[in-house]
Parts: structure tokens; C-alpha cells; sequence
């Protein structure tokens, strides 16, 4: 009871924290360059530090260390490519799409390529990629309630859609940049204070459990440690162990008592209690590492393991440049050095917080291994501070992880809610601030519902799904436009189509089916070794088939895009009244809602 009641205060500080940053930014939030771009005006240190808060996601706070919990060294290519997706973005993205002008990424589709059509398609997946970002968000702000204070799953993902809108509604972009900016230093504090803590007491542990992360044995639970079990699960066994078990185990035989599981895979189904004494043996689900030796070295034993880490590689590095909610971050740059700028910031912010995710995935392999047979491994973050001490310092560092976790998922969401509405606002409806303030209502309920209906877990692997279909239809979209002007309205939407559609189809089957076992599901699961590539191979196929139809005005565009800041050639782009209009550079304007070439 103590400890909710204290991660309850933590969380309930953040809440409060959010609300009056909130309030205060509103008061300055008047016209629709506000809600959407914050002015263009945003300082690069600023501008940073809201990316790297609303980058941060559950994925980072809670998903990164559960990866490492359960696939060892493999998964330290997700914050490998997290962060490093942004020197990508730095080099071929950031300063040209900010001299772009636009105002999102349907906006730069049309002002680069002059297509309504084209304009439209690139609306669908924004939404479809934000709205695919968002659940994971929610779902892991249930997972938080749910785990420190045993409220229902839905009353986080609730609170957190509640308190996201309230912000968005009161001032939009203006709103976000200072709750986001805020946050991104409570959630380094939050995860980085309890990692030196308890790596301390780690190093202060002379007993054999600390040596055994290196050797070739499985983990072994520290206490009599109770389990249970939520969903069918298949365990593996590596050394022979001692069970009480109380439910229903291999075969559909119900039992009551003491069982010895020797070495295999044994079957256990949803609602079955476990109890393993101390020292004894951790069976592991099915498909993750069994050993410490063998979970300590990357598994590229098999060309489907080597797919998947360069699958996840294109994912990470290349999906990053296609997120519509941190692209619309450099929307908010002054111009396009700042841009630039603002990407270096990023790039160290994220390095010092990933380092502490992976100290605690390192820990909770050897005090937590009991989420290894729930399948529950994002709540590693959450639990390990209690497990290594049982005292009131134990109770506060859980207290501030769920804090920084409730931080995670407000600003990633704010984010995410801003960028979808902004899209909404000015492509399907008439643009105006009232219609922003729908869109808002709109992309928050939406993938709110989606979580009431789909209880799932591993929120790496779910936010990795938005990457891999970020960087099968905007990247390449972007990178071609920025670098190539060959490139056509019709190659680019031949190219989102096909590797959209695509990466959608995988992601559904993977999602239907479960990722079972076999060569297809291994590809489908981590699509984006494939759907990348051809991709861009469609996008410069079609574009070369279709060279009449470069926009005339090209040599103008790039122009824009790619001249020095203090040459002025930046023009950007304007809404009023629903309009988006664009100036050439001999003083005609171009209106109406899409550009016409």
C-alpha cells in the first residue's frame, strides 16, 4: 500500500507538472502558426530538448530494457538505432526540409512535387503511422497504472489520452514544445538516478548470483518467487527444476502439487500459478535465449537472425527521417542552421539516455528473471528498484521510474496527437484553430479505443512496426526529394504505396497470426530489409518512367531547399483561413489549399 501510494504522488507530481506548463504556454497560443509550427521561432538547445522528451517514448523508458532482459545483446541495436537514426536525419533531412517551407509532410509533398493526389496519400499514412505510434504510448501508460498501484489497465491509457488533449486544445505546438522540453529532463533524472543507485548495490553484491550473467547456466530466481502465468506460454528448461504448480502444465493435465520439469519445453496455460524456490533454474518462453553466455553474444547463427538485425537496422537508422511527429519538429526552426543544430543536441541527449535502460535490462536479468515465463518485460523498469531493495529507498525509486514512465508517455503522445491533428486539421478540414481543436479530439480517441479493444505487450516491437513503415514510404520520399530532381508525383506515390502497402500487409499478418515459428514469419515480422529497398527502387523506376512529368518549377525548389540560410531564399508557406499558399520568387502567388503548379 505504501509503495502505490507514493508512485501515485510521483505520478500525480508529473500529471500536475504537465497541466500547469500547459496553462502557462496557452496563454500565448493564438493563431494557427502557433498551434502548428509554434511561430517558427523555437531556439535550437529548446527545440532539442522537446524532440528528445517526445522521442523518448515507452519504448525507450520501459521497452529498451525489457528488450535487453529477454534477447540479451540483440537488442542493443534498438537504442543503437534510435539514436542514430538522427545522424541520418542531421546529414540528408533536417536543414532542407526546414527551408521547404511547409508545414507538415503532406505540405512538403505538395510543394515539392505539386500534387493534390499525392498530398492526400502522404495524409493517410501520417495518420496511420502516428495513430500505429500512439497505441504503444497508451497501452504502456495502462501497463504502469496497472503494475505499481494494480489500478485497471485502462485507467493510465485514459488519464494520459485525458491529459494530453486537455494541453493540445490550449495551445498546440506552443503548448507541446514547453511541456516536452520540461519533461525530456524529468525522465533523465527519473531513470538515471535509480540505475547509479542500484548499479551501487549490484557492485556491493559479493554473492555468486552476481557472477552469473557470465555464465553458461540460465538465470536462477533469487527467492521463493511466485508466478503468474496470464497467457498460454511454451517454457524452455534448461537445467532440471523443482515446481509447485497449480493449474493446468503440458498436455492439458491439470495439477496441484510438486512437479519436476527436466530439461525441454514444457506447455502452460493462462491462469496457472507457479512457485520456484530459491536458486532454481528460470524456464524462459519459447524463442529467447536460455542461457546467460549465449544471451551476452549476438545470435547470428542463422541467416533469419541476420535478416532481423539488419531488418531492424533499416528500421531504426532509416525510420527515424520519416516520423511525422519529429519532422514537424524542424518545422519550428528559425531556419534551417538551426535545424542542424538542433539535431547535434539531440544526438548527445539521446546517447546519455540510453546508456541507463541498458543497465537496467543488465539488472533485471539477474533480480527480475521471473518476467522471462510472464513474457511481462517492460515492466522490468518498474519492479527491479523494489526487488533489489526492500526498504523505503526501494519504494522512492520505484516511485520516480513510474514517474518518468508517466512522463514518457504524456509527451511522446502530445507529440504525436499535435502532428496527427495538424495533418487533420489542414487537409481534412478547412484549417482553421476550431478545426485544429477537433482533430485533436479525433487523434487522441481514436488509438484510444484501439488500446479498450487490443491488450498486447513488447513496446519496442510495436513502436518498431511505425518505424519500419516510416522508413518504407516518407524516407525515401524525402531523401529522393530533397536530393534528386528527377523525382515525380508519381513515382513517390507508386513508392509509399508499394512499400506501405507492403509493410501494413506484414504487420497485419505478424499481428494476426502471432509471429509463429518459419521462415516467412521471421521475414514478416521485421519487414523493412525488403520493403526499404524496393521502396526506393519503385520510387526511382517510376520516376525515371515518368520524366515529363517533373514539375517545371523544380530548379526553384531546389534552390530553396538546399541555398545558405543568409542567401534568403527561403520562402515559407502560410495558412490562413484553411488556404495553404506559397510565394514564387518573381512575387506570384500560388493558392487555393494545394499547390498548383
Amino acid at each position: 500500500m505504501q509503495h502505490e501510494v507514493w508512485a501515485l504522488t510521483g505520478i500525480g507530481a508529473v500529471a500536475l507538472l504537465s497541466f500547469l506548463l500547459g496553462f502557462q504556454g496557452a496563454r500565448s497560443a493564438r493563431t494557427t502558426s502557433d498551434f502548428l509550427v509554434a511561430r517558427r521561432a523555437v531556439k535550437a538547445q529548446r527545440n532539442a530538448a522537446a524532440i528528445s522528451g517526445e522521442y523518448l517514448s515507452a519504448a525507450s523508458f520501459l521497452g529498451v530494457a525489457g528488450l535487453i532482459l529477454k534477447d540479451g545483446a540483440n537488442a542493443l541495436w534498438f537504442p543503437i538505432g534510435f539514436t542514430a537514426g538522427y545522424l541520418a536525419l542531421m546529414l540528408f533531412v533536417a536543414a532542407p526540409l526546414r527551408r521547404s517551407g511547409a508545414y507538415t509532410l503532406p505540405d512538403f509533398a505538395e510543394a515539392r512535387l505539386g500534387s493534390s493526389n499525392l498530398r492526400q496519400l502522404s495524409t493517410v499514412f501520417v495518420l496511420v503511422i502516428g495513430w500505429l505510434y500512439l497505441v504503444p504510448q497508451l497501452q504502456g501508460a495502462g501497463l504502469t497504472l496497472a503494475t505499481v498501484t494494480k489500478l485497471p489497465y485502462w485507467v493510465g491509457a485514459t488519464l494520459v489520452t485525458a491529459l494530453v488533449m486537455i494541453n493540445v486544445l490550449s495551445g498546440g505546438m506552443r503548448v507541446v514544445t514547453l511541456v516536452q522540453a520540461v519533461q525530456y529532463w524529468v525522465k533523465l533524472f527519473a531513470i538515471s538516478l535509480p540505475a547509479f543507485v542500484l548499479f551501487l548495490v549490484f557492485l556491493s553484491d559479493h554473492s555468486e548470483h552476481r557472477a552469473s550473467l557470465s555464465q553458461p547456466m540460465p538465470p536462477t530466481f533469487v527467492e521463493t518467487t511466485v508466478v503468474k502465468v496470464e497467457t498460454d506460454v511454451t517454457l524452455q528448461v534448461g537445467n532440471p527444476v523443482r515446481v509447485v504448480a497449480k493449474g493446468i502444465v503440458d498436455n492439458d493435465r491439470p495439477v496441484d502439487g510438486v512437479l519436476i520439469w527436466n530439461v525441454g519445453t514444457h506447455k502452460v496455460k493462462a491462469g496457472t500459478q507457479l512457485t520456484f524456490p530459491a536458486g532454481a533454474s528460470v524456464p524462459v518462453a519459447s524463442g529467447q535465449p536460455l542461457f546467460n553466455s549465449t544471451w551476452l553474444r549476438p545470435q547470428s547463427d542463422s541467416w533469419s537472425s541476420l535478416f532481423q538485425t539488419y531488418s531492424v537496422i533499416f528500421a531504426t537508422f532509416l525510420g527515424t527521417m520519416g516520423l511525422p511527429h519529429v519532422l514537424v519538429r524542424f518545422y519550428t526552426n528559425p531556419d534551417g542552421r538551426s535545424a542542424r543544430r538542433t539535431t547535434q543536441f539531440v544526438l548527445l541527449m539521446l546517447s546519455v539516455f540510453y546508456v541507463f535502460p541498458i543497465i537496467f535490462g543488465l539488472l533485471a536479468r539477474l533480480y527480475v528473471p521471473q518476467l522471462l515465463i510472464t513474457g511481462n518485460t517492460d515492466a522490468a523498469v518498474l519492479l527491479l528498484p523494489n526487488a533489489m531493495l526492500d526498504n523505503w529507498v526501494g519504494i522512492a525509486l520505484g516511485s520516480i521510474t513510474a514517474a518518468g514512465a508517466f512522463a514518457a508517455f504524456v509527451s511522446t503522445s502530445s507529440g504525436l496527437v499535435v502532428s496527427v491533428a495538424g495533418v487533420l486539421s489542414t487537409d481534412v478540414l478547412k484549417g482553421k484553430v476550431r478545426d485544429f481543436r477537433t482533430a485533436t479530439l479525433i487523434s487522441g480517441l481514436v488509438p484510444l479505443a484501439v488500446v479498450f479493444a487490443v491488450h498486447s505487450s513488447d513496446l519496442s516491437r510495436a513502436v518498431t512496426m511505425a518505424f519500419s513503415l516510416a522508413a518504407s514510404t516518407f524516407c525515401p520520399m524525402l531523401v529522393l526529394g530533397i536530393w534528386w530532381r528527377r523525382l515525380t508525383a508519381v513515382g513517390a506515390a507508386a513508392g509509399l504505396v508499394v512499400g506501405g502497402g507492403l509493410c501494413l500487409l506484414a504487420t497485419v499478418y505478424t499481428l494476426a497470426t502471432g509471429g509463429h515459428d518459419g521462415w516467412l514469419s521471421q521475414i514478416l515480422a521485421q519487414p523493412s530489409a525488403i520493403t526499404v529497398p524496393l521502396a526506393f527502387l519503385t520510387m526511382w523506376g517510376v520516376s525515371r518512367a515518368t520524366a515529363r512529368r517533373v514539375p517545371l518549377d523544380v530548379s526553384r525548389t531546389m534552390l530553396r531547399m538546399h541555398a545558405p540560410d543568409r542567401l534568403g531564399f527561403i520562402r515559407d508557406r502560410d495558412v490562413t483561413d484553411g488556404v495553404t499558399t506559397g510565394a514564387d520568387d518573381d512575387g506570384r502567388m500560388r493558392s487555393g489549399r494545394h499547390r498548383r503548379g
